[in-house]
């Protein structure tokens, strides 16, 4: 695919490092536990799948290692930044630029084109080395979609919606690509189409982190974790 890869990252150190984790929610005078002593780490250049039920506490480690929540206790680092250490400010931009999602629902806006829904990320964090319209419409040529720029979603199919929240991921070359159920809403053939997609970036060492349910779309990664009861199981 030919698509830059992001210069930032230290060598020798995991994308993401999570260590002795604690994570629970309180509800009223309750102390609602999700996980504890939670240890993982994803390294530079993975294709990852994390699999679990409803309710096993995998949303919510994707929440922490998306930089959308914090844990209760210990240390989550991404890209060596402990998220429990700074401000929100800075963990707004840090997810804007260093973490990319990818979505079952696609997540774009309706009323914008295809171009335009990929120039969002760098509209609210622009990293300073990327030009985002140029690479915006590189993005659109690698998937396929160049002829569809100015199309808004409604005339896109599955499969193409999908490939422009992939495209408006990558726009603001983000350290993490975390993909959740990105298959979901799709038929079987558009859907290895995606996975091969996510291959073909992690074959130029883009890091990947697939979240499912699904084990056959769990073949496609090169490690699998499985979340139960708040608790990782390694394969």
């Amino acid at each position: 695919m030919n698509i830059i890869k992001n210069s930032l990252i230290e060598d020798g150190f995991p994308i993401v490092e999570i260590s002795n984790v604690r994570k629970s929610y309180v509800l009223g005078s309750l102390e609602i536990p999700v996980f504890s002593n939670v240890n993982l780490k994803i390294e530079r250049g993975e294709l990852l799948a994390i699999m679990g039920l409803s309710g096993s506490g995998k949303s919510t480690l994707v929440n922490l290692i998306g930089c959308l929540d914090k844990s209760t206790e210990r240390h989550i680092l991404v890209r060596s930044c402990d998220l429990n250490r700074v401000s929100d400010q800075e963990l707004a931009r840090l997810r804007g630029l260093e973490i990319g999602f990818v979505f079952q629902t696609f997540n774009l806006v309706p009323r914008l084109t295809a171009l335009e829904n990929i120039l969002l990320p760098p509209f609210a964090n622009l990293r300073i080395n990327i030009d985002p319209k140029r690479s915006a419409r590189e993005l659109l040529k690698i998937m396929g979609l160049y002829n569809r720029m100015h199309h808004s979603p409604r005339e896109l199919s599955g499969g193409q919606s999908q490939r422009v929240s992939i495209a408006r991921t990558l726009v603001n070359d983000p350290a993490v690509l975390l993909a959740d159920e990105p298959t979901g809403n799709l038929d079987s053939r558009t859907g290895v189409e995606i996975l091969r997609i996510f291959m073909d970036l992690n074959n130029e060492e883009r890091t990947v982190v697939i979240i499912t349910h699904d084990p056959e779309i769990a073949k496609y990664a090169n490690r699998v974790v499985l979340v139960r009861d708040g608790i990782i199981q390694y394969n």
